[in-house]
């Protein structure tokens, strides 16, 4: 075959193929363009209101959160969705309340149920929102916390997250009444020991006064039974010596016979077992005056309580003097009995 009417074959299909792959091309660009000046821009233009960027993607807020608008009720759905943006973009997802993201979102479905805008807003900033529910939980502000997850809950109430912030609400509200109570319980605890403190230092005060008072009577007491002790014996061996005198005088005259005479006595020591225990008694003693008038051979006859004052009355009249019996003017020995008495 001839080789020049391929070569003229192939130029004229390419040349045929040219002018349809052109107009294919022209066609796919009239479509995207339309599409973008249709579609896209209008779209895009609508949720880049207020500083551009996608609704449900969060930026760093550059100043201070708006004032909250006067009338939401009246308020246009671009209205709704530029301030959505403008609290989107401060960081205002679910808080304040009446001010944030989440409840411009949730009116404008109110006035368009199923906006687009609106609705995916809400579902892709959902995480960042229970997030933000979360922080609320952790800082305690339980009320606004409760307030934030029923947001999400009109938003999506279907969504397994609630369950678990409802679940850490309910336990960080637990925790805190715990918490609360314990505290409470302590204070409680330590007023009743403060109380309890100063009644046993009342207490302890006047156990202590009262020992101290007495110790006072008891000392008191002693000292006015030991001079009534004194009194007794100076009175007693008084009277005494007044008999000795008054038996001496005729027996030196008519120097026959007569009883021994007690010249010196000793007061008997008051037991101090028996003197603490407020007892009294008595000891009836058998004893003989030797010639030279001194005192020997102490028996005890008998005792009320016995064995209490019996050493007491031994040890005093053991310590007796007397003028000796006579007997034709010659001192002799003999037995006197003896009672001593012991009373406070």
């Amino acid at each position: 075959m001839d080789t020049r009417y391929i070569r003229h074959a192939r130029t004229h299909a390419r040349g045929a193929i040219q002018p349809v792959a052109i107009a294919v091309l022209v066609v796919i660009a009239v479509l995207a363009a339309a599409a973008w000046f249709l579609i896209i821009k209008p779209h895009q233009d609508l949720m880049q209101a207020d500083n551009g960027g996608h609704p449900s993607t969060p930026v760093a807020a550059g100043h201070e959160a708006a004032a909250p608008p006067a009338n939401v009720e009246a308020m246009s759905l671009n209205q709704l969705l530029s301030e959505a943006r403008r609290a989107m973009n401060e960081q205002r997802l679910l808080a304040p309340s009446g001010n944030n993201a989440f409840e411009f979102y949730l009116k404008v479905l109110q006035k368009q149920p199923g906006n687009q805008v609106a609705t995916d807003a809400l579902r892709e900033t959902f995480p960042f929102a229970a997030t933000a529910a979360e922080q609320a939980i952790n800082q305690r502000d339980f009320n606004d916390a409760q307030r934030q997850i029923d947001l999400l809950a009109k938003a999506d109430p279907a969504n397994y997250t609630l369950t678990i912030l409802r679940s850490k609400l309910d336990a960080g509200r637990k925790l805190a009444d715990r918490e609360q109570q314990l505290a409470a319980d302590k204070e409680k605890q330590a007023q009743l020991a403060a109380q309890k403190a100063a009644a046993d230092k009342v207490e302890a005060d006047r156990q202590a006064e009262l020992k101290a008072q007495q110790a006072a009577a008891e000392q008191q007491r002693l000292a006015q039974q030991r001079q009534a002790q004194q009194q007794q014996a100076a009175e007693s061996a008084r009277q005494q010596q007044q008999a000795t005198t008054a038996a001496a005088t005729p027996a030196a005259e008519t120097g026959g016979t007569h009883a021994a005479v007690l010249v010196k006595n000793t007061a008997p020591r008051y037991p101090t077992a028996a003197m603490r225990a407020n007892q009294e008694g008595w000891v009836e003693l058998s004893f003989t005056i030797t010639p030279g008038g001194d005192v020997s051979d102490v028996k005890v006859l008998d005792a009320q309580p016995r064995h209490v004052f019996d050493r007491a009355a031994i040890d005093a009249v053991s310590r007796w003097k007397y003028q000796p019996a006579t007997q034709d003017g010659a001192p002799v020995a003999s037995i006197k009995r003896q009672r001593i008495e012991f009373k406070l």
